[in-house]
């Protein structure tokens, strides 16, 4: 059978990210071409041709491929079945316009956790994400995405920072209903972003936004043993709906919150 194109695109709400893109094609082939944006992209199957900036290059699996704003680019497919892809395209705030001449020379990446962030951020963007999962993500790719275009590998490990890591916690403990932005928290506490995630996971072991989920669980579970309905548990412990709520509950607990009261 021929291979469909598909294509599917939306803006989420995450700071930055100006738009999501997930296609196939089969015979599709982009003319050159610019963005006002950075594009990361990856590749789910099949290859992709491009000339960036007048030099050819492959985008491949197995790399994350970043292509700087305002550099003149083409895409086409290189193999008979065609390829799918799923791109990013982020704010020029979000990295330095000086990575740009480095992002031309080199602009795919081989680098498995950088690639399985990315891809972790696409699932974290679906419907009714979660705020602080996904700007977590998104903070750990563009520092690891400028360590890569500087010339680093990797980031160092986190410093312990205990007293960093409580404060965030007690933070999120306040706040566990409305929730707090990455950045707000970042601001508050006076640390980047990035450094903020990695200090919580290597203090706590998990990440903060699985903290707040499990503490939003948590108080789902007095609400439901107080007799609160299912449906106003949901927002009561800062769930976009039930739907929302059923789905972090079932997976911390196996049952849905209708089965939880006895």
């Amino acid at each position: 059978m021929p291979v469909r194109t598909e294509v599917t695109a939306w803006r989420p709400s995450l700071g930055g990210v100006r738009e999501v893109l997930h296609a196939r094609f089969a015979e599709h082939a982009y003319p050159a071409h610019t963005h006002d944006a950075w594009t990361v992209l990856i590749i789910d199957s099949g290859v992709v041709r491009y000339d960036l900036d007048r030099h050819e290059h492959g985008a491949l699996t197995s790399q994350v491929t970043v292509l700087p704003p305002h550099v003149p680019h083409d895409g086409r497919n290189a193999t008979p079945d065609g390829f799918r892809k799923r791109v990013l395209y982020l704010g020029p705030e979000l990295l330095d316009p000086g990575l740009t001449g480095a992002a031309v020379d080199s602009p795919g990446i081989r680098d498995p956790v950088l690639r399985d962030q990315v891809d972790r951020l696409h699932r974290a963007l679906a419907p009714h994400h979660e705020d602080l999962e996904a700007q977590s993500r998104l903070a750990l790719i563009c520092e690891r995405l400028g360590l890569h275009l500087t010339g680093g590998e990797t980031a160092a490990p986190a410093a312990r920072a205990p007293g960093l890591a409580r404060r965030l916690r007690d933070l999120l403990d306040a706040h566990t209903v409305e929730g707090v932005t990455l950045d707000e928290a970042a601001a508050r506490l006076h640390a980047h972003p990035a450094h903020l995630v990695r200090a919580f996971s290597g203090e706590f072991g998990l990440p903060p936004h699985r903290y707040l989920v499990g503490r939003r669980v948590d108080l789902a579970r007095r609400l439901l043993l107080d007799g609160m309905a299912p449906g106003q548990v949901a927002a009561a412990a800062g769930f976009h709906d039930q739907s929302h709520l059923g789905r972090h509950f079932k997976r911390m607990l196996g049952v849905p919150p209708s089965r939880f009261r006895g």
